[in-house]
């Protein structure tokens, strides 16, 4: 997963700053790199760097990056893809000029339309499948970039929240069933920015205007904000980002992501009641589920787990003894709080386990009396081809153990999951959402 930005200004040339603070807001979905391309009249001056937003950008870097047109992109990868080759914004030239790409998303058929670029003399600099994007607006760019983005994007099947920018124009796409979210905003009167997230305008000052309907793509230059739309599906946005991904102060296709999480914890704590003397939550996304729970069950919430802040998030960690050292190092019990307590512990998900086994040891060891684990997403069952890197089936906990081995794996006095039906209650229109990690059906198949 990644977060990606991008701003169009008629007038002003410091967007690169507005951009900058659009990463930090959007920091929590990707901390292995970050980068961003900026425009200035037709020269595209460019950095990206394996680390954080503010490691990356140094203020004298922002301040030589003079322009109207800036995209930016933080980054989460794979095991083998944090080269820093593979960081983003994207930056090729051709014979229409030069082209800046940021992703969030996965190109399922890249393998094919690699191969079938490599046949016809393509050159790749990269791993990423977010490269093919680049190589076909390349081949299809004669006269018009609107018709070359166009068949582009009927030529590849995946998931994408798509930001591009060439001398004169920013573009945004989303895929046709809306796996990704991508959302439009505006500062001022001349200002026009899109983001994975809409705390990145709440950060800048920007209006939140819209989401991107699935399978739109807009193309915004001194003319204001052109719209078309592609092939559009059923919207299937990812359950993951009303879960885990995104920020409880963004909004994603009309949902608040802290009123999903806050009615989530509700529902669990319908279906899996237990008597205690606190709630607490694994923070930060086990938080707002937590409220949710202890609203009712009556029973209070309290702080019970300090977090390190400056530690980032262990899940998208690129390998498993990052994982654990980051679960160390960020997660410290509140023994005031905790000791001689019967506690319900609230979290967001478990994936592969590490953290949760980890943060039921500490509590136990800090005094707390009987530690009941309760989670705010159904069982995480199946490897994701989309975009969420789950990794293996083998690594899925879900998969591999029945609830009582999870249980008595954690250490947990008892552990229960949210069902299905209990999660799509929580939000409006349950049914539009992808849940292929949960019960194995995806919206686009593996085939390719």
């Amino acid at each position: 997963m990644s977060g990606v930005i991008g701003i169009y200004s008629k007038d002003r040339n410091d967007v690169s700053l507005l951009t900058y603070y659009g990463l930090y807001a959007l920091q929590h979905r990707g901390q292995v790199s970050a980068g961003m391309a900026v425009n200035n009249n037709g020269f595209v001056d460019y950095f990206k760097d394996l680390g954080l937003a503010h490691e990356v950008f140094p203020k004298e870097m922002i301040d030589r990056f003079v322009g109207n047109i800036a995209i930016g992109h933080v980054r989460y990868a794979r095991d083998n893809s944090t080269q820093l080759n593979n960081a983003q914004p994207l930056v090729v030239g051709y014979k229409q000029g030069a082209l800046a790409l940021a992703h969030d998303g996965a190109i399922v058929n890249f393998k094919s339309l690699k191969e079938e670029l490599e046949d016809n003399g393509a050159i790749f600099q990269s791993d990423i499948d977010s490269e093919v994007v680049a190589n076909l607006i390349a081949r299809y760019h004669k006269d018009d970039i609107e018709d070359a983005v166009i068949s582009t994007l009927k030529d590849i099947v995946g998931t994408y929240g798509l930001i591009l920018m060439n001398k004169d124009m920013l573009i945004g796409a989303r895929d046709p069933q809306g796996i990704k979210p991508l959302s439009l905003g505006k500062l001022g009167d001349d200002t026009y920015l899109l983001s994975s997230e809409t705390c990145a305008f709440d950060t800048v000052g920007a209006k939140f205007i819209r989401d991107l309907a699935p399978g739109e793509v807009v193309f915004i230059d001194d003319k204001g904000v052109k719209s078309v739309l592609l092939e559009s599906r059923p919207r299937k946005l990812c359950f993951f980002e009303t879960i885990y991904f995104a920020r409880p102060d963004s909004q994603l296709d009309g949902n608040s992501i802290y009123l999903f999480r806050r009615e989530a914890g509700r529902q669990l704590a319908s279906e899996h009641p237990v008597e205690a003397d606190i709630v607490i939550g694994a923070p930060d996304s086990g938080t707002v589920a937590a409220i949710g729970y202890a609203e009712e069950s009556k029973i209070p919430y309290a702080e019970g787990i300090v977090k390190n802040r400056y530690v980032g998030r262990t899940f998208i960690q690129p390998n498993q003894e990052l994982r654990e050292l980051g679960v160390r190092l960020k997660l410290n019990p509140l023994r005031e709080n905790i000791e001689n307590k019967i506690i319900v512990l609230v979290d967001d998900s478990i994936i592969r386990g590490t953290t949760i086994k980890r943060t039921v040891k500490m509590l136990k060891d800090a005094g707390a009396k009987e530690v009941h684990v309760r989670i705010a997403a159904p069982p995480v069952k199946y490897t994701c081809h989309l975009w969420m890197d789950t990794g293996a089936r083998k690594n899925l906990v879900a998969d591999q153990m029945t609830l009582e081995e999870i249980e008595e794996m954690s250490g947990a006095d008892s552990l229960r999951y949210i069902s299905v039906d209990g999660l799509k209650r929580s939000v409006e229109d349950g049914e539009s959402f992808c849940a292929g990690c949960i019960n194995g059906i995806y919206p686009i198949p593996k085939s390719e």
